[in-house]
């Protein structure tokens, strides 16, 4: 028959309060607060043997009960004093007249130059203006060169109908020479 392991009662600080645990090791009581860390190596946690402290956490054991750690005036006035504020702080932790004459900082470096991005900016942009002006140039003398062979072609369509109807009136003047020839030739 497995006996039952005795309660012990641990406390660690949760801010303002006392946080007490009844549960059977420290590994127990570190998991009842949450903690990832052992709270109990550092002297953060402790075994509480009080009765008066105990009571209530071996009431409800494994269930953290906390406890403030006392009132608001007394957490306040338990609070270190604040350091007085300097102008300027050392963060060497050494005395201000032991420090070593600091070199001076080198000038910065100048801005660079960006003299020749705008040039090659403007040779772009001169470039490109050639361009388009060279292609508006063809543009035009391409539409010259249609309106011409539009003309061209209306002329030739009319040229060649009246060369066909020349052709046709002398077809049929021919035509009629012939048969007024051959007439006269079977005539005789």
């Amino acid at each position: 028959m497995a006996r039952a392991q005795k309660l012990k009662v641990y406390r660690t600080v949760a801010g303002f309060n006392d946080a007490y645990v009844a549960t059977t090791s420290q590994k127990a009581a570190l998991e009842a607060w949450g903690s990832e860390r052992n709270l109990f190596a550092r002297g953060i946690a402790e075994l509480v043997t009080d009765p008066a402290l105990t009571a209530e956490p071996l009431a409800s054991p494994g269930v953290v009960v906390k406890h403030s750690r006392g009132t608001s005036a007394e957490q306040i006035k338990a609070m270190p004093a604040p350091e007085p504020r300097t102008t300027r702080r050392d963060v060497s932790g050494r005395p201000e007249e032991s420090k070593q004459p600091q070199k001076p900082k080198p000038a910065p470096k100048p801005k660079p130059s960006s003299a020749k991005l705008e040039a090659a900016e403007a040779a772009l942009e001169t470039v490109t203006a050639d361009y388009d002006g060279r292609m508006k140039g063809l543009a035009d003398r391409e539409a010259k060169l249609a309106r011409e062979r539009r003309e061209l072609e209306e002329q030739h369509c009319a040229n060649v109908g009246a060369a066909e109807a020349a052709v046709e009136a002398e077809r049929q003047r021919y035509d009629a020479a012939m048969r007024q020839w051959r007439k006269g030739k079977s005539d005789t």
